[in-house]
């Protein structure tokens, strides 16, 4: 009894580009002395079915081929998986690190800047308390400006002399 391609090729466990690239491959078999076309559909006789059937068992069983092909492919894709799996996690946890590293600079630079405000501040309070000595009132000239400096000796160094404040404070 005639067999289509497809039915041929669900017997065989191949697809119908299988079939028809074996037969065009055996050169040694015209494959047109066993078929008949009807319409758009091409049937094949036992004896066509017979020796598509050599060509393929001549491949050492292509059916547990095609299944050990698709047992080896979902191998290779749960291996794939795996890999994937411990590079996305490696992938999270040197992310996490470069999180908690820029958290510790953010927080240092908090600091610095709050550090920077404070100093600021004390700054602009001397300032304005010089401002306000040095715009003291004179009362005829009894009253000089003075400062917390301690009399001179009259035979100073100015190594002995003690230094001045500094005002700014760079680097810090």
């Amino acid at each position: 009894m005639p067999k289509t391609i497809r039915e041929l090729a669900d017997e065989l466990g191949v697809s119908k580009q299988a079939i028809w690239q074996k037969i065009k491959r055996d050169a040694s078999i015209d494959l047109r002395q066993f078929t008949s076309t009807k319409g758009n559909t091409v049937y094949v006789d036992v004896d066509g079915q017979k020796a598509i059937k050599a060509m393929f068992s001549n491949d050492s069983s292509t059916r547990y081929r095609q299944q050990k092909d698709d047992v080896d492919d979902n191998k290779k894709d749960a291996v794939d998986g795996q890999d994937e799996v411990k590079f996305l996690r490696n992938l999270v946890s040197e992310i996490q690190s470069e999180k908690k590293e820029l958290h510790k600079l953010l927080d240092q630079q908090q600091r610095l800047a709050l550090q920077d405000k404070q100093l600021l501040e004390e700054y602009k309070v001397e300032i304005k308390d010089l401002k306000a000595l040095t715009m003291a009132p004179h009362d005829d000239g009894e009253k000089e400006v003075t400062s917390d400096k301690q009399p001179e000796p009259e035979n100073s160094t100015p190594e002995s002399q003690p230094k001045p404040k500094k005002w700014w404070r760079f680097g810090k």
